[in-house]
């Protein structure tokens, strides 16, 4: 029970260091933005201790949530994935990433580093082709966030891109009405849920 409760208690202190950094942006988030990390962080630490993946790969499903579930909830509300939280994330994954390749092989690594540099140029030419299809925001998001999907397996990068497109015509269709449908939450989840669900690809 010990590290169930000591990842709620991180994810807990967590949103409040991220909700600081959103305030100073202009994009606070609710209160219940820190229920929902200290929960999905549980629920990573509960797949770890049943062996759904190695141990070495905890630390990159747990910085991604720190990450992902602010930055989607701010962008739902405001349209908007702020600098603040999504630049820090390429180190902070980063280092998660190099802890898993340590402990998954070098292949891993070279993964990660590819799919960041394709996902992120993918990105970077839709938005350069149609800036109001795509924004600044989800350009600066996709390269982190592609490291992790290229380090679950090739696959994984195909998949996440599909199932981002699919949630963000999802909330086109069934969200609120509005002039422009955020992206980020789409990729957030995707990529969410492969690193939670699929674990690192094979090393």
């Amino acid at each position: 029970m010990f590290m169930p409760i000591a990842f709620a208690v991180a994810g807990a202190a967590s949103a409040l260091v991220t909700h600081s950094c959103l305030r100073r942006a202009g994009a606070p988030v609710p209160v219940w933005t820190a229920a929902l990390t200290a929960a999905l962080l549980v629920a990573v630490c509960l797949r770890g201790q049943d062996g759904a993946w190695p141990v070495w790969w905890l630390a990159v499903p747990a910085l991604l949530t720190v990450f992902a579930v602010p930055l989607a909830v701010a962008d739902l509300k405001y349209r908007r994935l702020p600098d603040i939280l999504t630049l820090p994330a390429y180190p902070a994954l980063a280092l998660a990433l190099a802890i898993a390749a340590y402990g998954g092989g070098a292949a891993l690594a070279w993964r990660a580093v590819l799919g960041g540099m394709l996902f992120g140029g993918a990105h970077a030419l839709v938005h350069a082709l149609s800036p109001r299809s795509l924004g600044a925001g989800d350009v600066k998001l996709a390269g982190s966030l592609g490291a992790v999907l290229a380090a679950t397996g090739w696959p994984s990068v195909v998949l996440g891109a599909v199932a981002a497109a699919l949630l963000s015509v999802a909330l086109a269709v069934g969200g609120p009405r509005h002039p422009t449908v955020p992206h980020g939450p789409g990729l957030l989840v995707a990529a969410w849920a492969l690193a939670v669900f699929a674990g690192p690809g094979p090393g």
